[in-house]
Formats: structure tokens, C-alpha cells, sequence
């Protein structure tokens, strides 16, 4: 009759515990990083029994629950992280380029149509070359065009600005991610294997290497006790977090906005170069912005200087030399005119012809010229982002076919839960019957009495 009792019990324990993690399942099925659990169940031994008759086979001595598990695949898993840096590092270089090319702005506004639009305005003043009218257009369509460059290099600059905060903050949040890490690392050495609070531990370890993996490439060894070791991947001997040890990333700032991470690790500092991940692709970013604000730069000076070339070497309105119409001490960011009077437009040669410096301006729009350079750089930041959409929408597209690979195994399907529901419901129920008939039939012998 004990025995009878025990069977019951056990059971209901054992139910009520599966129950419990079906209830845990369906509450967190759209929590991110949650893994799917699952009770383990077995045969409860008959330590108590000395008799000769019972043998493993006739053992009826009700069932426990064994273990709290995880539904995890390490190799799905660590898939998925490798396509999730990928994925990170194509985003955000195809979010950077794209305000690269809005900051260049080649439209109406742009350098181009106004480096064009002075040109043209100094044709038509070519052909009535006192018209003060037509010299004043002529300044104001040449103020236009290093206002538009002044414009575009401050507007680098900011995206240059803006790709250094993110990266500080990405540094930051690696940082404080990896400090998380090591404490759960700790935790995991003093939990139990086996119970929902393990498994809780583990989610959070597997969460953070996520996110980890989201922003720098890295490569997760878990050991037998549930700790994790990070090391960068495509790289030896760089050791992001290990027994005992836990590496401090730092982020390098040049002055022209370029970027380079270092790995502060006992002790020493050792260049960090990452592969993958939202960093790597804000250091590729931060390197293509520097080199466009550097030929925007070349090209308002080169600009400026052939501009006032061409400058003294005409005569303006009043018989006097040709004046330095332009200055650029600091590159594009400090581009501007230094004279307001249409009467100084340098419109006459040398040679006494009216028009002829005019005329000889045409031949600053050459192969090398301001308006073919400034083409060839919006078209090389045209072709660089469309091979930034290609390549972040193939990495995304495998992100998320590797992220659903991994949900088959531990994501949450609420049929499958509803199921089991019913079927550990139907075995609750039937344990406590166990009891019921136990107690009933312990009334009737006593009642015999």
C-alpha cells in the first residue's frame, strides 16, 4: 500500500513538474534568447527494497524528474552567430554609405550642378563682358559652388562624427557585455546542473554571446561546466574572455576620423583586427570616410589654386591684375571668396582682349578638372554602396535562415506545447487517481477493523 502511495506521489511531483516547464515555455515563447525547456523524466529507484524478487524490470516504484533541459543545437548556434556578424558588419556599412552618399548630395544643390552652373555663367558673360549684371552672376554662381563644398565637407564631417560615437558606444556595450559574461561564468561554476535555474543561467550566457558575436567576430568554446571562453575568430591568440580572464577592448581615434580597435589583456595592448560584426564594419566605414573628406579636400584646393591662377592672369574692370578670388587655408571646411566687387572679375586677357581670360576658363574643365574629379568620386561612393545593399541583403537573408535553422531546435511551437500539455495533464491526472485508489482502498481494510 506504500508502495501504491509512492507511485502517486512521485508522480504527481514528477507532472507537476513537467507542467511547469510547458508553462514556463508558452510565457516566454517571444522572449529573445529563451530556449526551449524540457523535464527529463525516469524511474524512480527502489532504494528501500531489499526483497530478492525485484529486479531493474519490475521495479514500480514511480517516476522523478531527472533534469530541467535545454533545447540546443552548439553547432546551429554557433552558425547562427557567425552569420549574425556578418550581417552586423553588412548593415551598418550599408547604413554609413548611405549617409556618405546623402552628405555628397549630387543633386541640384550638389558640387557638380554648381561647379557647372559657375562655368556656364562665366560663358554667358564672355559674350558682354562689361555687363556688371552678368559679373555678379558670375560671383554669385562661383560663392554657390564653395558654399556647396563647405557644405558637403561639414556634412562628411558629421557622419564622420556620428560613426565614432556609434563606435564608442559599440565598444562600450562589448565591454560591459563581456564583464556580464564573466559573472555568469562564475554563476554557472556554482549551479547545479539540472534545474530551471541552470538553464536560466545558460540562456543568459548564450544571449550575451549573441549579442557579443553581433559585434565583433568570435568564436565561443563552452566548457563541461557551462562556462564559455571567447576568442576572436580568424585571429590566434586573441583571447576576448578565458578562465580568469577578461579582456578590455579599447577603440583608437585618428584625427582625420579613421579607426582601430586594441585588446587590452595582461597587461599588454596588441591591435585588435576584427573581421565581422557591427565594429568591423564601422572601422571599414570610418577608413572610406576619411579618404572621400580627404579628396574633397585636394579638390576645393586644387580648385581654388587654378581659380586664382587663371585669376592673375587676366585684368579686371578697372585695368587692374586679377586679384586671389579664393581661399582654403583648412581644405573644404574653410573654402570662400575673398573678393564681393563684380567690377574684379578678371574678365580681360593680358593682351588687352575683353573677354579672352574669360574665354581661356574653359580650359580649367579638362580631364583632371574639379567637375570630372568630383564625378569620379561620386560615382566610386555610388558603386560602393550598391555593393553594400548586394551584400547586406545576402547576409541578411542568411542571418535569418540560420536563426530559423536554430529555432527549429529551440524555439518555442506553441501546438507542440499544447500537446504536451494535454498529455502530461492526462498523467497528472492519472497519478493523483494512484493516490485516490491507494486511499480508498486503505479505508476499506481499515474499515474491515
Amino acid at each position: 500500500m506504500s508502495d501504491l502511495l509512492s507511485i502517486g506521489s512521485t508522480g504527481v511531483s514528477a507532472y507537476r513538474s513537467a507542467l511547469a516547464a510547458i508553462g514556463e515555455n508558452v510565457a516566454n515563447a517571444e522572449t529573445p534568447g529563451y530556449a526551449r525547456r524540457e523535464v527529463r523524466l525516469n524511474q524512480s529507484s527502489n532504494t528501500g527494497s531489499t526483497s530478492p524478487i525485484y529486479r531493474e524490470a519490475l521495479l514500480f516504484s514511480g517516476v522523478e524528474a531527472a533534469s530541467v533541459d535545454r533545447a540546443w543545437d552548439a553547432f546551429r548556434a554557433a552558425d547562427s552567430r557567425l552569420a549574425a556578424s556578418a550581417a552586423g558588419r553588412a548593415d551598418t556599412r550599408e547604413q554609413w554609405l548611405t549617409a556618405v552618399e546623402t552628405a555628397l548630395d549630387d543633386g541640384p544643390a550638389g558640387i557638380g550642378n554648381l561647379l557647372g552652373g559657375f562655368f556656364n555663367a562665366a560663358v554667358s558673360l564672355a559674350a558682354t563682358p562689361d555687363d556688371r549684371l552678368g559679373r555678379s552672376a558670375v560671383l554669385i554662381a562661383l560663392d554657390r559652388a564653395t558654399g556647396a563644398m563647405r557644405t558637403t565637407a561639414e556634412a562628411l564631417s558629421r557622419v564622420s562624427e556620428g560613426i565614432s560615437t556609434s563606435a564608442r558606444l559599440e565598444v562600450e556595450g562589448l565591454n560591459g557585455e563581456l564583464s556580464a559574461l564573466a559573472d555568469v561564468n562564475t554563476a554557472l561554476r556554482q549551479a547545479a546542473s539540472g534545474r530551471s535555474s541552470r538553464a536560466s543561467l545558460e540562456d543568459e550566457r548564450d544571449r550575451l554571446i549573441d549579442s557579443i558575436s553581433g559585434r565583433i567576430d568570435v568564436n565561443a568554446a563552452i566548457a563541461d561546466d557551462g562556462t564559455a571562453t571567447l576568442t576572436l575568430a580568424r585571429a590566434t591568440g586573441m583571447n576576448l574572455l578565458s578562465t580568469g580572464n577578461r579582456a578590455l577592448v579599447i577603440l583608437a581615434e585618428a584625427g582625420d576620423g579613421r579607426l582601430s580597435l586594441q585588446l587590452q589583456a595582461n597587461g599588454t595592448t596588441t591591435p585588435l583586427p576584427a573581421t565581422g560584426g557591427t565594429l568591423a564594419g564601422l572601422v571599414d566605414v570610418a577608413a572610406s570616410t576619411a579618404d572621400k573628406r580627404i579628396a574633397l579636400d585636394g579638390l576645393a584646393q586644387d580648385f581654388t589654386r587654378e581659380i586664382n591662377r587663371w585669376s592673375r592672369d587676366g585684368i579686371d574692370l578697372n585695368g587692374d591684375a586679377g586679384r586671389t578670388l579664393l581661399t582654403a587655408p583648412a581644405g573644404a571646411l574653410s573654402i570662400g571668396m575673398l573678393i564681393t566687387d563684380p567690377a574684379r572679375i578678371p574678365a580681360a586677357s593680358a593682351d588687352g582682349n575683353p573677354n579672352g581670360n574669360l574665354l581661356a576658363l574653359a580650359s580649367l574643365r579638362g580631364a583632371d578638372s574639379a567637375e570630372s574629379r568630383w564625378a569620379a568620386l561620386v560615382a566610386g561612393q555610388s558603386q560602393a554602396l550598391a555593393a553594400a545593399r548586394a551584400e547586406a541583403g545576402a547576409a541578411s537573408t542568411r542571418r535569418d535562415n540560420s536563426f530559423a535553422a536554430r529555432d527549429e531546435i529551440s524555439g518555442i511551437d506553441l501546438d507542440r506545447e499544447a500537446a504536451e500539455l494535454l498529455r502530461f495533464q492526462q498523467a497528472y491526472n492519472g497519478a493523483a487517481k494512484v493516490i485516490q485508489v491507494a486511499r480508498e482502498t486503505l479505508q476499506s481494510i481499515l474499515a474491515l477493523f
